[in-house]
């Protein structure tokens, strides 16, 4: 509209129209020119405000390991830190975009006096006659306030620029896609010369790895902390793509498989067990919604959950609280276990699913989950040396690497990793006893 009223109003006379308009392009150009600073203090703030976010989800998560280590001052103080730079990031913005705001609108309001300035010269030179120049005088007010709108609204774009970039940083990840109809010639997980890295450049969490968990046998991952265990299960069911070589399942690459189709094969438990604020049977439910509930029973039976289930108040239609409060950690983890055997899947991860369960229990659940290993595949990650004791296959990785391979008492002849692991812990248990 501006611009077809410029080109209207140059036909009625140029010069006037020239009077009116030239801060318009003027004004422009400022906004255009400082974009840069502008942008530059918009992300500072948002990377700010970002830093206090994370600082409060620390707070609330560690509250614990803060309280017990007597690290309250020093968290609120560094939590006041991050507030005092927001503000003061705050105070910065607003005062750059005041200034630059500010100064369009008072370079824009020059408009008039040079209208006038102007006129009156063309007026008293019989250049313009008098209805005209007060037609551009009238005009002028009802353009400069819409274009001064229109300036503000600018610098808001400038503001949510930011914002939009990290919408679309998210929005323009890698999907995972792949065919829905396939095929497998059984569950056996072929991992053949993988190599993977969390990010691009950076150093590989895992090197030519090569292994294969066959169907109807127990499979356990071992070795040190961040010999990539857990990262290697998670490739299995394609939690992630690997960069280099082939996982497969059932002589399928699963990198062409659709995720969803793909996980409908597998019953997952993690160590990091996540329940929701419902019933102990809504929770264990989750893993087959349209399981009955004698279906559900059994499946917590076999993760001995009946043992804590009935000293609930309301047995399994009890609530548990926001992730399962109102439970221990082993009991969640066996709600979560329940879950696993509930679904029945042909392909069964385990990553560390007895962590937190005494040795009682332990004993008991993997009595349960003996009971599902026929005809399925298993794969089992453990740090404790008897929860892979009736283990077919033993995968040893020390920095990304498969070290050793073999059953467990191939294993214990070579008197390698796996042999030391072993002594160690049976070692502590015997100074113990």
């Amino acid at each position: 509209m501006l611009l077809l009223t410029m080109i209207g109003l140059a036909f009625l006379d140029w010069q006037l129209m020239i009077a009116v308009f030239w801060v318009v392009p003027v004004a422009l150009a400022i906004l255009l020119v400082t974009k840069r600073m502008q942008t530059k203090e918009h992300r500072m703030s948002y990377l700010q405000k970002r830093a206090v976010t994370e600082k409060i989800q620390e707070g609330v998560r560690q509250i614990q390991e803060i309280k017990s280590y007597g690290q309250e001052e020093t968290y609120l103080r560094e939590l006041s830190d991050k507030q005092g730079q927001f503000e003061k990031g705050q105070v910065s913005g607003e005062m750059l975009v005041g200034v630059i705001i500010n100064a369009t609108h008072s370079l824009i309001k020059l408009g008039v006096p040079t209208l006038i300035l102007v006129g009156t010269t063309l007026l008293i030179a019989g250049k313009v006659d008098f209805l005209t120049f007060l037609f551009f005088l009238i005009l002028s007010s009802l353009v400069f306030n819409p274009l001064l709108n229109a300036l503000e609204q600018g610098a808001v774009l400038f503001f949510l620029d930011v914002r939009i970039n990290r919408m679309k940083e998210i929005m323009n990840l890698p999907i995972q896609s792949g065919t829905v109809d396939y095929t497998l010639d059984d569950y056996s997980i072929r991992f053949n010369h993988v190599g993977f890295s969390y990010k691009e450049g950076e150093a590989n969490v895992l090197n030519d790895v090569s292994f294969e968990a066959r169907q109807g046998e127990v499979t356990a991952l071992i070795g040190p902390s961040g010999g990539g265990k857990s990262t290697t299960a998670r490739l299995a069911a394609r939690f992630w793509d690997v960069n280099s070589g082939t996982v497969t399942l059932g002589g399928t690459d699963i990198s062409t498989i659709d995720p969803e189709a793909l996980l409908k094969n597998y019953s997952i438990v993690f160590q990091d067990v996540v329940l929701f604020n419902e019933s102990v049977m809504d929770n264990i439910r989750i893993g087959k919604k349209d399981a009955t509930d004698e279906e559900v029973l059994q499946a917590a039976r076999a993760a001995r959950c009946d043992d804590f289930v009935h000293k609930l108040p309301k047995g399994y239609q009890t609530i548990i609280g926001e992730n399962g409060s109102t439970l221990s950690g082993g009991e969640r983890q066996r709600v979560s276990i329940a879950r696993a055997l509930l679904k029945d899947a042909p392909i069964v991860l385990l990553d560390e699913a007895t962590a937190s369960v005494d040795v009682e229990n332990e004993t008991k659940i993997q009595a349960g989950i003996s009971a599902l290993v026929k005809n399925r595949t298993v794969l089992i990650i453990a740090h404790h040396m008897r929860t892979i004791a009736n283990a077919d296959k033993v995968v040893v990785l020390e920095n990304g690497c498969v070290a050793e391979m073999g059953s467990p008492e191939e294993l214990k002849e070579k008197n390698g990793i796996f042999a030391h692991m072993l002594y160690m812990q049976l070692g502590y248990r015997m100074s113990k006893d």
